[in-house]
């Protein structure tokens, strides 16, 4: 196989080679943006689910499944939503040879599927707080050029949807999101900011946003995830009431925490280097490969301790793989090296002889492992890798931010910039016709580089109600 795409040089495309060489999608459907999950693929998903549903059920939330089919009327309800998702909407006309009295919507989210009938299960102050989520496929209509894992027109997609009593309870509920999300991140060793978003670039219907950013080198910025706030603005056109403890109604106070396939692909755009797919040990389909190295001669023989070590990890409950393939190892290491597996255990007649195996991670480290401390073995140098990988990812992180002082030096910028910001809307836009991208909003976690508080607005100078903000390109 050809050499990757330079990383640095050609994101883009080293990102799609990357990703096509690991074979963890086929874009070879027939319509665009909707993209075949492989097997190995499918996997990696399942497992990034996996922790998804762990960090979001251990704070009170229960799994639902909502039809993908919205009528129109239901869809109208909230005029700002439609208002943000009507460029993107698939339409459904016609059912069989019929034309459909409602037209039908194919979901681009699913508020407004859902809350009909959370207008239905929310009586009463008893029934709250209401914390569900579902994993579905939604469809937006991308009309930019499609990506795998980061622009898609079919995605796979998490979302949780609440309801509350009152404004503080949403609040915190948007706290648990961000502490949830926080863990979620570190299971795949992706550091990020959290940044509450300028009003203009709010998710439509939301009082206020919180998006999850990383970069992705000069300058450039990937949105993987998001928590929105949106007090009454949907209870209000789908009544969703309650009876409080002294008899009056009130309106529920809502909130939203979406993620996507996305975070794939920004496991893959973090950690990948130039020999492929780097992926943490609870992202990947095989955390383990073995890898017996055929020989000639007496004594026992790699294919068989090869063979013990496979059935023992598994019981173990490890995802282990035996590659007992007719190919030359060098071949064989490429090939996982290139898929990202975390850990290599190679078993040649030396290893099989003194009851070890060879360990590679697939940062390069390598250490022997004895086969009467297998399991205990494995599971340290699987937690040293997946630390060593985060780190890695963090010293990576942090340079790619730098303060900016002035509009002048942004225009000729190639890190995410962190700038002074007056919270002004004309300011945000000067920053965003400087940059040539977005004023991504102030941080709601902590930044990526010690810094005292800001002296200045970048743009008007302004040092009132000054904040450090971050503003970029979006990928």
């Amino acid at each position: 196989m050809p050499e990757l795409p330079d990383k640095k040089a050609a994101f883009i495309d080293w990102y799609l080679a990357v990703v096509d060489a690991a074979n963890l999608t086929d874009k070879r459907y027939g319509v665009k943006g909707m993209n075949v999950w492989t097997p190995y693929g499918f996997l990696a998903r399942r497992h990034l689910d996996e922790v998804l549903v762990r960090e979001i059920e251990v704070t009170g939330s229960s799994p639902v499944e909502f039809p993908a089919l919205i009528p129109a009327n239901e869809f109208a309800k909230e005029k700002e939503h439609i208002k943000g998702f009507d460029a993107q909407v698939y339409w459904v006309t016609k059912g069989g040879l019929s034309e459909l009295d409602i037209p039908l919507v194919l979901r681009p989210t699913s508020e407004t599927a859902m809350y009909p009938i959370f207008a239905l299960w929310v009586r009463s102050h008893r029934d709250l707080p209401l914390n569900v989520y579902q994993i579905v496929n939604t469809f937006r209509y991308e009309t930019k050029t499609t990506r795998p894992f980061l622009r898609v027109r079919e995605i796979h997609f998490f979302e949780e949807h609440t309801c509350q009593v009152d404004e503080a309870a949403a609040d915190r509920r948007v706290r648990s999101n961000l502490e949830a999300f926080g863990r979620m991140a570190k299971a795949f060793a992706l550091p990020y900011v959290a940044v509450r978003r300028p009003d203009w670039d709010k998710f439509p219907g939301a009082a206020y946003s919180v998006a999850f950013d990383i970069p992705v080198g000069a300058g450039r910025t990937l949105q993987i995830g998001s928590v929105h706030h949106y007090r009454e603005n949907f209870s209000g056109p789908y009544g969703i009431r309650y009876e409080d403890a002294e008899g009056a109604q009130r309106l529920v106070h809502q909130t939203t925490f979406g993620l996507s396939e996305r975070l794939l692909g920004a496991i893959v755009a973090v950690h990948g280097d130039q020999k492929g797919a780097v992926l943490p040990s609870s992202v990947a389909p095989y955390e383990v490969v073995i890898v017996p190295i055929p020989s000639t001669g007496a004594g026992p023989g790699p294919e068989t301790t090869a063979s013990e070590i496979v059935e023992r990890l598994r019981t173990h409950g490890r995802r282990v793989h035996l590659d007992a393939g007719d190919e030359r190892p060098g071949a064989k290491y490429y090939r996982w090296e290139l898929q990202g597996v975390p850990v290599r255990l190679e078993v040649g007649r030396r290893e099989a002889a003194a009851r070890t195996a060879t360990a590679v991670d697939r940062l390069g480290r390598k250490q022997t492992v004895a086969l009467g401390t297998l399991e205990r073995d494995v599971d340290t140098f699987l937690q040293e890798f997946d630390r060593a990988l985060y780190d890695r990812a963090l010293a990576a992180f942090r340079d790619e931010f730098q303060v900016v002082r002035s509009l002048d030096e942004l225009k000729a910028f190639s890190h995410v910039g962190i700038l002074g910001w007056c919270g002004s809307e004309e300011c945000g836009h000067a920053v965003e016709t400087a940059v040539e991208g977005g004023l991504l909003g102030t941080p709601e976690s902590e930044l990526p580089l010690e810094l005292d508080a800001p002296s200045a607005c970048i743009s008007c100078g302004s040092s009132t109600g000054v904040r450090w903000a971050l503003a970029g390109r979006s990928l």
